[in-house]
């Protein structure tokens, strides 16, 4: 049974990689990019399970994190340009953390 569920996972991963190609706009684009991430999570899960390596849980996990995270960065720079704040260019600029001098 896990293993029709891997089939059906890595056939969803050619749907999504079909319209991370053809999406009309960057934001579609990333969108199946993020969503061929969050397959190869479980992916990475059903083969560790299929194998009897239930450590794999602890990798699609961090792969989990990591795509999170990246996806996050990628909206902001498409959306903002950068990933800093566009007003602080200097050290001396940052906002005061109530920290001592």
């Amino acid at each position: 049974m896990l293993s029709a569920a891997t089939i059906a996972i890595l056939v969803a991963m050619a749907l999504a990689l079909f319209r991370a190609l053809a999406g009309p706009t960057v934001f579609d684009r990333i969108l199946a990019v993020n969503s061929i991430a969050t397959f190869t999570m479980l992916l990475i899960a059903a083969v560790g399970f299929l194998t009897e390596r239930p450590d794999f849980l602890d990798i699609a996990l961090v792969y989990a994190l990591i795509n999170f995270i990246g996806t996050i960065a990628v909206q902001k720079y498409f959306e903002h340009g950068a990933l800093h704040h566009p007003g602080l260019e200097h050290e001396d600029d940052m906002p005061d953390a109530g920290g001592p001098p």
